[in-house]
């Protein structure tokens, strides 16, 4: 049975969504989860975990990132030089990413300071994360606001160069899907009839076969 939902339930206390929708967290729907790296303005690397993103167009191929806080480094730096590389984690390699977050100070280099290695892109001004098994290099050509007077920017960035792990980018190695593959960001479920919440987690993308055999 379907139910309708046009205001924020009872159950659910906005104080509580740290400026995120109600709705972001009744839906749930899942996002890549990346690491988005820049130069701060004294040249040291800044690293910060993104998700609401997609990619796609055919005049070039673009990232789109719906949500990029004003208040945050990412945004900052970006702003700053207009370039920025997109990296993509494998499994093993998230516990290093998401220690970015703690390794944020203005005089760290929070590539090196989380375990990882810092390689200078080949188009643009910004570091790269090496072990990261995809990196895409992205030149910003604007950013907007979500929403009048509000903390969140869109921006949108032509991707001008890739770097690929060849094991990834072979199906009948580590491939893209499944559990080596491609993350995504499950942003804290919340049930709007009772109100229990569920961790943020993190997901995996396993193809069910062609349009045709389903």
């Amino acid at each position: 049975m379907k139910k309708g939902f046009f205001t924020c339930p009872s159950t659910i206390d906005e104080s509580r969504l740290y400026g995120f929708s109600w709705l972001e967290h009744v839906l749930a729907i899942p996002s890549p989860l990346v690491c988005v790296t820049s130069y701060k303005a004294n040249g040291l690397p800044n690293a910060t975990m993104q998700s609401w993103c997609t990619f796609g167009g055919s005049d070039g191929f673009h990232v789109l990132f719906a949500a990029v806080d004003r208040r945050t480094h990412m945004y900052a730096s970006v702003m700053e030089y207009r370039q920025f590389v997109v990296n993509f984690p494998s499994r093993d390699v998230l516990p290093r990413c998401m220690a970015t977050i703690e390794n944020n100070g203005a005089g760290t280099d929070e590539i090196t300071a989380s375990g990882l290695t810092v390689v200078p892109a080949s188009k643009v001004n910004a570091p790269m994360i090496e072990e990261c098994f995809l990196n895409l290099e992205c030149e910003l050509e604007w950013a907007r606001e979500l929403t009048a007077g509000g903390n969140f920017e869109v921006f949108c960035a032509k991707v001008v160069g890739i770097h690929m792990d060849q094991a990834h980018y072979n199906d009948d190695q580590l491939g893209r899907y499944g559990e080596t593959g491609y993350l995504y960001n499950i942003h804290r479920p919340i049930d709007p009839d009772s109100g229990r919440e569920t961790e943020t987690q993190v997901g995996s993308i396993q193809s069910l076969g062609s349009h045709k055999t389903l």
